[in-house]
């Protein structure tokens, strides 16, 4: 089973082949507009499917496509004050629940330091998602251990610390032996969409622990194919697990 998290950075409709490439069987894609208008603008009914997506702007929200046997559902209850994750049920070959993620943390300094943001707040509106089967979360979170500043409420490291209490981690992390923060490979070429421009990694599929050991590979996109191209300022991450 092939998992993608990509941010397309809008304009799926141009882009969707690229993300056919990867072959996925589930696809996590921020910055995605809704499936009508996907239609509208000539991308493929073979490729939109029936997809969960949830957003404000037709647009851009959250879709989660699922292809090759597999199909997605938005289960219930949804917190629509969430906005941008959304708990899905994956039926297929491999069945799991998926919590799809398009991140929208504050910037500001004092907003940061007493929220919990977005992320932690799903964790405990589903927690009771992780109790009833294999749960995964992928998806942009928009943060990462470089911005977490002592007794802010929303550092990303409480969310790892979090997943990992329910058995979850992150498959870079593992496969690659980085620390939280001090990633090799970034998923975001900021702004300018410069390879030497700002950087940083803060797009993640975090998987149960006891599927580590199957999975056969990780990969993150590199910068020519994805940014440098023009398709995105994001480049996907790719989990393949052997269930």
């Amino acid at each position: 089973m092939r998992i993608v998290a990509w941010n397309c950075n809008m304009a799926l409709h141009r882009k969707f082949e690229a993300l056919m490439a990867l072959a996925p069987d589930i696809a996590v894609i921020s910055e995605c507009a809704n499936p009508d208008r996907l239609l509208e603008r000539g991308t493929p009914a073979s490729f939109v499917g029936d997809p969960v997506w949830i957003g404000e702007k037709r647009d851009k929200g959250l879709s989660v496509f699922a292809f090759n046997g597999y199909s997605a559902r938005l289960l219930e209850p949804y917190h629509r004050t969430l906005r941008y994750v959304a708990p899905v049920r994956i039926s297929g070959p491999t069945p799991f629940d998926l919590l799809a993620v398009w991140a929208h943390n504050a910037n500001a300094g004092s907003v940061r330091k007493h929220q919990l943001g977005p992320m932690r707040r799903a964790l405990t509106k589903y927690r009771t998602l992780f109790a009833d089967g294999p749960v995964l979360v992928a998806g942009d979170l928009n943060n990462n251990i470089f911005w977490d500043r002592p007794g802010w409420r929303m550092n990303h490291a409480h969310t790892v610390t979090a997943l990992e209490r329910h058995g979850v981690v992150s498959a870079y992390h593992v496969l690659r032996g980085e620390d939280q923060g001090a990633e090799t490979e970034p998923t975001l070429y900021w702004r300018d969409r410069r390879k030497d421009g700002p950087t940083y990694h803060i797009d993640y599929i975090f998987v149960p622990a006891n599927w580590i050991g199957r999975m056969t590979n990780l990969s993150v996109g590199g910068f020519e194919d994805w940014c440098g191209s023009g398709l995105s300022d994001h480049v996907p991450i790719v989990a393949d697990v052997d269930i």
